[in-house]
């Protein structure tokens, strides 16, 4: 199977590149073919309303018969996450904790990481509860050093669980054996981790199953993008994510004349062959830049053309 017709699709890249442009494209694609899909963004400055000129909230908007979109919004998440967190908290503890919990809480709110850990919790929830409801889910992301860490979180965040609940677990068998004659204690903090233990799980399972979900990164034949690139693609392998198709925008097309131009695409043409040289692993898709922006579906079908 072509990697940008996988059923869960990343688009990563650095800040300008085209990543909302890109994602937009291939989830354009996907729809003309008949396949119903969802385009999702975790960027926090949202370009894909911009793209269909329609406001899109953090609810499901439908923009044609086969293509919804989503965006995704980091702060409303952490407040919706913080919200749920305490709403399970206030059913445990003693009242007069209350007070310290919220305190705890609003500490948490806003210390670094309280986003990703919201967001990442939403794209649990788009992957093991939207998932059946589309063939394809297609995630606009934020600039690389925010994807790298939202999607390594599935691995650190199974990490950090197991933890807690190896800890609960010999607590609980502590207390028993005190307190209540060697009989198990009905522990709702011990459940509720055991459930996200293995929605952690199923969605790791899911991102590491590469039949199911591809990765693909966007760049320009650039020093900079070329360098960030070549970085986040050696992160992500560590944590078994394997980017596997780039798209290398903006190139100039052979008919732009003038001196100016001249000169930069002799520069371009140093930096193309790095591409390929630096990328061999990857399959390289090459789209030229475009004369004006890619706001609509004209153009957005010409720029999928080249995929």
């Amino acid at each position: 199977m072509d990697e940008l017709e996988k059923k869960l699709l990343f688009i990563g890249g650095k800040g300008g590149v085209g990543k909302s442009t890109t994602a937009a494209a291939i989830a354009c694609k996907a729809a003309d073919s008949g396949r119903k899909t969802l385009l999702v963004s975790t960027d926090p400055a949202h370009n894909i309303g911009d793209i269909f000129h329609k406001k899109i909230t953090g609810k499901i908007t439908k923009i044609n018969d086969h293509l919804d979109a989503l965006e995704i919004d980091p702060e409303k998440e952490t407040d919706a996450y913080i919200a749920k967190v305490r709403k399970n908290m206030v059913r445990v503890v003693h009242s007069g904790m209350i007070a310290e919990v919220n305190r705890q809480l609003e500490t948490a709110k806003a210390s670094p990481g309280a986003d990703e850990a919201a967001l990442f919790d939403k794209l649990i929830a788009i992957i093991l509860d939207e998932a059946q409801r589309y063939d394809t889910i297609i995630f606009d992301t934020a600039p690389t050093g925010h994807t790298i860490r939202m999607l390594s979180l599935p691995e650190l965040m199974g990490v950090w669980m197991d933890g807690l609940l190896e800890k609960r677990e010999q607590t609980n068998k502590n207390y028993s054996q005190l307190l209540n004659d060697g009989e198990r204690v009905d522990d709702p903090i011990y459940e509720t981790l055991k459930v996200r233990q293995y929605r952690f799980r199923k969605a790791r399972e899911i991102m590491l199953d590469a039949k199911q979900t591809g990765f693909v990164f966007v760049l320009n034949p650039e020093r900079l993008p070329i360098l960030e690139t070549e970085k986040a693609i050696k992160i992500l392998d560590k944590y078994h994510l394997h980017v596997k198709s780039l798209v290398v925008n903006k190139i100039l097309p052979d008919h732009a004349d003038g001196v100016f131009l001249q000169e930069r695409r002799l520069a371009e043409k140093h930096y193309l062959q790095q591409i390929e040289e630096t990328f061999h692993k990857q399959k390289l898709y090459y789209v030229p830049l475009f004369t004006a922006d890619i706001s609509n579906k004209t153009a957005l079908k010409k720029y999928s053309s080249y995929f």
